[in-house]
């Protein structure tokens, strides 16, 4: 706090109101309503949602609103307010394979059983702006085909010739550890460090994933399948003695195909990325599975030679919320460290100054 701003909690209180003005911005223009944001800014939605590990809408549109767009100060507003919440229980692995798929496409096949559906996607849409969007003219009614129908993964498809590796087990005796309430330890197990990099910075995810692209990783990674959809999440109550539904969420998943040239305990085969995230978000999620493969070096022995191979610089630094932390606590006063480090850089100019002033033998002793 700026507490030796001149003005004090007065100072800040207007810094407040300040803020809230520009967040209404011009008042002839009407005010934007959570639901339009739900509705309009739906990307945007997700991210926020995926980022602080919290599923609902309505609360990441009113942090969107709030934080005037600003996607971190949303996350952050959101996931502070995550843990005011009680937690109940945990709930039964989700099962995607059961999704209602929105949008499915595959970089490996082309006549894909269950075939390629395309969905909302910016993929094939000229990027240029639109100016029929300065006004509200009509949209056109699309084709929308129900979703319900299940398909089969890629990876099914090619497991079932052996040639990629299966989806594992969990190690015996391993227990599903929990990112929010768990401190960090390194080596850390894959599940903790896929929900790491579920709540991780998509734009670092995705500048790392891009860095495999280009050598700094030993991928050769294909898009096995993206798929987009509802899931249904489901809650074990052992007083009843089953699981009962606690609805749906849309989720987007990625499985990436790597080669694998083989080693002495394995064969060549193909091996998997795999990115899940809240919402449509498939940048985070293909991102996500290409950082995923790249972590898993232990599993192949392949050697670290590449900072998305480091799963303690990964880890360690993607998450938003830590980041902006430490860059942002730099704007607030550090006038005693600084006046420390004034005094010091004077005197080492000083002794400078005096050493050059005595020619090139007192130059070297000063920097002796």
């Amino acid at each position: 706090m700026y507490v030796a701003v001149k003005g004090g909690e007065a100072a800040i209180a207007n810094a407040h109101r300040l803020l809230a003005d520009r967040r209404r911005g011009d008042r002839s223009l009407p005010s934007i309503t959570i639901e339009q944001v739900v509705a309009q800014l739906g990307l945007a939605v997700d991210r926020v949602m995926a980022e602080a590990s919290l599923y609902d809408r309505s609360l990441a549109a009113l942090a969107v609103r709030q934080s005037r767009g600003d996607m971190i100060e949303a996350i952050f507003i959101l996931r502070a307010y995550r843990t005011t919440l009680p937690r109940f229980g945990y709930s039964e692995p989700i099962d995607t394979a059961n999704m209602k798929v929105e949008r499915r496409v595959s970089a490996t096949y082309k006549d894909l059983p269950g075939g390629q559906l395309l969905g909302p996607t910016f993929d094939y849409t000229h990027r240029l702006l639109d100016p029929s969007l300065i006004n509200d003219e009509p949209v056109a009614e699309p084709a929308v085909k129900e979703p319900g129908e299940q398909v089969m993964r890629v990876s099914d498809i090619l497991g079932g010739e052996g040639l990629i590796e299966g989806d594992g087990e969990m190690p015996e005796g391993h227990v599903m550890g929990d990112l929010t309430r768990e401190p960090m330890e390194f080596p850390m197990p894959r599940d903790l460090r896929l929900q790491a990099l579920a709540r991780g910075d998509e734009g670092f995810l995705l500048a790392l994933a891009y860095s495999t692209q280009r050598g700094y990783g030993r991928t050769h990674p294909f898009v096995g399948e993206v798929r987009i959809g509802e899931v249904e999440v489901e809650l074990d109550l052992p007083e009843l003695g089953f699981a009962v539904s606690l609805g749906v969420i849309r989720v987007t998943e990625c499985q990436m195909v790597n080669q694998f040239k083989g080693s002495a305990k394995q064969p060549p085969q193909f091996t998997r990325g795999y990115g899940l995230v809240f919402g449509q978000s498939e940048r985070k999620a293909m991102s996500m599975s290409l950082v995923d493969r790249a972590l898993r070096t232990d599993e192949f022995n392949e050697d670290i030679v590449a900072p998305a191979q480091d799963q303690e610089f990964v880890i360690s630094h993607a998450d938003s919320v830590q980041a902006t932390g430490f860059v942002e606590h730099l704007k607030l006063p550090h006038y005693v460290d600084f006046q420390a480090e004034l005094d010091l850089v004077r005197r080492m100019r000083r002794d400078y100054e005096a050493a050059r002033a005595g020619g090139e033998d007192g130059m070297k002793e000063a920097a002796e």
